[in-house]
């Protein structure tokens, strides 16, 4: 059991490390208690090592600085939210530490190298809840959601093949084999621990002074202005393309000549529409970056860079794991289907827009689910999708398509892409919507094939209230704005 004196410390590391001693409580924060029993636990019982394996001296500095604060008897620094640092290493595997966005940076070259060549599906598990295909590592297929002790517990074991109530989690070495029940704390263990080391005190000292910001961010330049002026040179801020006058000469009503920019499956997630993580070098908005002269170090994640719209339209639909079934190849790419050429989804929707064609998608089930994200409806809405027909939709993202003037359609009951035997090469026309609108009322669809033979449909309109309708008619929320400020 810990004593009044001893804490695990769990150090944010960053690559900027030159902090004074305020950045350090700030940067510094107390795991949770089960997390602290249950390593402190497996590292006394043997079956861990825990390590400090990295270069950054610094970081070691600023937790003898917090033993040394508040009088520990020990502290072990666990290293968190950086790329390729083992968390917990052992004979059979390791845990990396990653941040929730899913830069858990590379695995071994010998791992990426096995899971490409022999498909595999290998897993991870998490205490967040970003369990999206892919979204850890690209080469992640299966992610599983823990409470914080597991995702330990199963680093320590170093395999998801265990049934942690009745197998060991490794051996100690004296050869005796440990449970979980063996390094799982009880509630008044932890209670103990809570009650000596977390003070009001703690929280009062590192908000305080929260909105003066550091000396660097003291001493950031900035124009004294009323007005923000925007910096053309900037790769992460541009002024919005949703504010502009006339963005879409397109007027709502009925949908002539679409063509199909993606034929997805079920729940796909607004992740594979508009992912946050890493930026790969050899993707459409990582060309574009470095075409403005940003080396890959500086890419950061087009969570970050989501101040700039040309980042993020490149990075619509470009997620590693998206399956579009225009085509055989697994990520952000598509078909140009006037042409026949298979190109990135953000080049075949350049040159549709070109060519004036509108856009549609045909989607399965669950369209749009998982995290509420504006971007993944206004990322579509650029690349010039005029509607989404789906079988069903995740509630947020449904709206999130009306408020950019996007118009959801859901097959009937029963129905699908596939009952209809619909390709995606087809000619899409999408009629009444020029008439006076309702919500739920049946709108027609009509498919001209690649032999001329037609096929057509009805599906139910999911402009689901008068509001909704309003705004799909004023072009969505951005236009609905700027009309109002006109008429000041």
């Amino acid at each position: 059991m810990y004593s009044n004196e001893e804490m695990i410390v769990v150090a944010k590391m960053y690559y900027e490390m030159n902090l004074t001693q305020k950045e350090i409580a700030e940067k510094l924060s107390y795991s949770r208690p089960t997390i602290s029993r249950i390593i402190d636990a497996a590292f006394k019982s043997g079956i861990i090592d825990v390590k400090i394996n990295y270069s950054l001296n610094s970081v070691q500095e600023l937790a003898n600085k917090i033993k040394e604060k508040y009088k520990l008897k020990k502290v072990f620094v666990l290293p968190v939210y950086v790329d390729e640092v083992p968390l917990i290493q052992n004979d059979i595997g390791k845990a990396v530490a990653g941040v929730c966005v899913g830069n858990s940076g590379n695995l071994d070259e010998e791992v990426e190298k096995a899971i490409q060549d022999h498909d595999l599906t290998v897993a991870a598990v998490l205490s967040g809840n970003r369990n999206f295909e892919g979204r850890i590592h690209a080469l992640v297929k299966a992610n599983y959601l823990a409470s914080p002790p597991l995702v330990i517990a199963f680093a320590i074991a170093g395999t998801m093949d265990i049934d942690l109530e009745c197998e060991p989690l490794g051996r100690s070495a004296s050869g005796k084999e440990v449970y979980l029940k063996d390094i799982w704390p009880s509630s008044e263990e932890i209670a103990s621990l809570v009650d000596s080391t977390i003070s009001s005190d703690l929280f009062l000292e590192a908000y305080e002074s929260v909105f003066e910001g550091d000396e660097r961010w003291q001493s950031l330049e900035y124009d004294d202005h009323p007005i923000f002026r925007w910096d053309d040179r900037s790769t992460y801020f541009k002024a919005s393309p949703f504010f502009q006058a006339e963005i879409d000469e397109h007027q709502p009503g009925d949908i002539h000549k679409a063509r199909v920019l993606l034929k997805v499956g079920d729940s796909i997630t607004t992740d594979h529409i508009s992912p946050v993580g890493h930026i790969p070098y050899e993707s459409t908005a990582g060309q574009y970056l470095v075409e403005k002269d940003v080396g890959l170090a500086n890419f950061n994640s087009y969570g970050s860079r989501r101040g700039n719209h040309e980042v993020l339209v490149r990075g619509t639909f470009a997620h590693p794991r998206l399956k579009n079934k225009l085509i055989d190849k697994t990520g952000g790419f598509t078909l140009h289907v006037p042409s026949g050429e298979e190109m990135d989804v953000y080049s075949a929707a350049m040159s549709y827009q070109r060519e004036n064609t509108p856009l549609i998608i045909l989607a399965g089930k669950e369209y749009g689910t998982g995290s509420a994200r504006d971007w993944a409806a206004k990322g579509t809405y650029l690349l010039g999708v005029k509607a989404v027909i789906a079988e069903s939709f995740e509630r947020i993202h449904r709206s999130n398509l009306v408020m950019m003037g996007i118009v959801p359609l859901q097959f009937m009951p029963g129905e699908n892409y596939e009952s209809m035997n619909l390709t995606g090469l087809e000619s899409y026309s999408i009629i009444g919507l020029d008439e006076p609108l309702s919500p739920f009322q049946n709108v027609k669809v009509e498919a001209i094939k690649p032999d001329g033979s037609r096929t057509s449909f009805q599906t139910v309109l999911r402009l689901d209230t008068r509001m909704e309708i309003e705004l799909y008619l004023k072009k969505g929320v951005f236009q609905s704005i700027l009309d109002q400020w006109e008429d000041r």
